[in-house]
């Protein structure tokens, strides 16, 4: 019989809302271990959590067969499953039936042409500090031509890694070994002519759930503070290869929810009374303040997006699938994506052109579709899709003001504005991602771990644990109507514009498009009667960030607002 600290669990997570009628996994959980006989007494229970009568006859019958599956459930070994236990299912996002637009079959990066006499102007006590909130393209003119080091670079984002950690809780690790020595390297292969490209030399930092090898790799939570693994995690692997420099491992919230981590809240560096919002925390807090020159993050529900949005920074969360989470935390198998936070949409164009493609070790990443992005056509998507009652939701009268010179400025750059009809509930992405973290922490979970972290994570790791099998791959099946649905709306537009009020509104096109897969960016459009920044969404066509990229750079072009530095953090450029 389940303790009454485990019906308490239940009711709460029934009182979510999240899955009011999803509850007949309970009965699993009321066998204790060896326990290979399912009572009558244990039906009726489950049924009744799930919503359905039995009678005493009902119930009896049901027992043989379900004492048969609870032994079969058993068989499971789940001693010998982690959270990098690999899954033979993946997730696909091409409709079924549903024609999209062909991906791309050639890999292109041709980037606008950096100033042939960039320089830099700042005193000599300034001179470095003075380009930490400069693009990476400006930053890697310097290191090509050699009027600044890589050792230069990566010591001053170092400091001021140290000197605003205190404001912001936004480093879990600095990584300042292996930084100075892959700087090194890096100045001694560019002076000798060897120069890898755009990335080459250039200081970064990634949320701490992704693995970098000699460093603790955390997750935000306090059970696993030492908790290390032995390989670079692929997108840092390619990283390095492209010759970027790991300054830090950035905070996310714990288990990669929410801004809230075993050290505290990461904040946001235009307002230090406010969290920095979503799980990438750290890297868009670090961004923000220009403590490095790119991060990286993931992104499952939108925490790629909301922090960007939160701290004035441009967030890409790619196509499901475009970049491999080899050496990554697991939180919703399905959902997951890793994505560049940056200063720019071009810097975020140079990083995944880096960081995409398969490795033969996350099966989810498709071979043969290449990432393409031109900033020299001068060409961008000029159907935009924009759904009226979302941009006139909320309370947030300066956000909405933001979004109304958004379009202004879109109709200025010559794009056509389509209105569309309201799109399906993404709700279900949140269903789908709580079950799949259910699996994923399992082992955490009974280990213990789950009591050394906040009640509310610890609720729903061991609630959702309790979903059927049947209602989530039936949640799947909905899903696959979903994305149908999608595809056919986005038909008529080469990409659609939302808001960013919150994680989960109405007013934001974020859960369904994370729920279909689809590449989604945040760009900076504004700020708030309190002087925080406010942004736009948009998304665009699977595996065609290219389009989605210039359309956003031609909006950023126009307005500029990458420009603006918090002033805690300015300097003097």
């Amino acid at each position: 019989m389940p303790t009454p600290d485990r019906r308490a669990f239940l009711a709460a997570f029934a009182s979510t809302g999240v899955a009011s009628t999803l509850l007949p996994g309970v009965l699993w959980a009321q066998m204790q271990p060896g326990t290979k006989v399912v009572t009558v007494e244990m039906v009726r229970e489950a049924a009744k959590l799930a919503g359905t009568e039995l009678t005493d006859a009902e119930a009896a019958d049901l027992t043989s067969s379900l004492s048969s599956l609870a032994r079969g459930a058993e068989g499971i070994d789940r001693k010998t499953l982690t959270n990098a236990s690999p899954l033979p299912l993946h997730f696909d996002p091409r409709p079924h039936g549903v024609k999209i637009p062909a991906p791309p079959t050639t890999s292109v990066l041709k980037l606008d042409p950096v100033p042939a006499n960039l320089r830099v102007s700042a005193p000599s006590a300034s001179r470095v500090e003075s380009v930490a909130f400069w693009p990476v393209t400006h930053l890697a003119q310097l290191l090509r031509t050699r009027q600044m080091t890589s050792t230069e670079l990566t010591t001053m984002y170092l400091s001021r890694l140290k000197r605003y950690n205190p404001q912001l809780n936004c480093v879990a690790e600095l990584t300042e070994t292996r930084a100075l020595a892959e700087a090194a390297a890096a100045d001694k292969e560019i002076a000798a002519g060897k120069y890898r490209g755009v990335l080459h030399g250039i200081p970064y930092g990634v949320k701490d759930i992704i693995a970098a090898k000699g460093y603790p790799t955390r997750w935000g939570a306090k059970p696993l503070e030492a908790q290390t693994f032995d390989d670079d995690a692929t997108v840092v692997a390619r990283l390095r290869d492209a010759g970027a420099v790991l300054v830090a491992k950035l905070t996310t919230g714990e288990l990669a929810f929410g801004d809230q981590w075993a050290g505290g809240r990461t904040n946001n560096p235009w307002n230090l009374q406010q969290g920095s919002s979503g799980s990438s925390a750290g890297p868009a807090s670090a961004m923000g303040a220009a403590l490095v020159a790119f991060s990286i993050g993931s992104d499952t529900g939108g925490s790629i997006l909301f922090p960007a949005a939160r701290c004035g920074i441009v967030g890409l969360r790619p196509t499901f699938g475009r970049v491999s989470r080899y050496g990554v935390m697991t939180a919703g198998s399905s959902l997951d994506k890793i994505g560049p936070m940056c200063r720019t949409v071009q810097d975020c164009a140079i990083v995944l052109h880096a960081i995409a493609g398969p490795d033969n070790l996350d099966l989810a990443v498709p071979d043969n579709i290449p990432v393409t992005f031109d900033a020299t056509k001068g060409h961008y998507p000029k159907r935009i899709g924009y759904v009226p009652a979302m941009l006139a939701a909320g309370n947030n009268v300066e956000q909405r003001a933001n979004n109304e010179r958004v379009m202004t400025t879109l109709k200025q750059l010559g794009c056509t504005l389509v209105e569309l009809e309201a799109f399906p509930s993404g709700d279900l992405s949140y269903f789908i991602e709580y079950t799949e973290r259910a699996a994923a922490f399992e082992s955490l979970v009974a280990a213990g771990l789950y009591k050394g972290v906040s009640v509310r994570t610890g609720r729903y790791l061991r609630a959702c644990a309790l979903v059927t099998a049947a209602d989530y791959l039936q949640a799947n099946r909905r899903r696959a109507v979903i994305m149908q649905d999608v595809a056919r709306r986005l038909a008529s537009v080469d990409a659609v514009m939302f808001t960013a009020l919150t994680l989960s509104s109405v007013s934001s096109l974020n859960p369904v498009m994370s729920l279909t897969g689809h590449p989604s960016i945040a760009v900076p459009n504004g700020f708030a009667a309190d002087g925080t920044p406010t942004a736009v969404m948009f998304s665009g066509q699977l595996y065609r960030e290219g389009d989605l990229l210039a359309l956003a750079k031609a909006y950023e072009d126009a307005t500029r607002y990458y420009e603006k530095q918090p002033s805690l953090f300015q300097v003097n450029s």
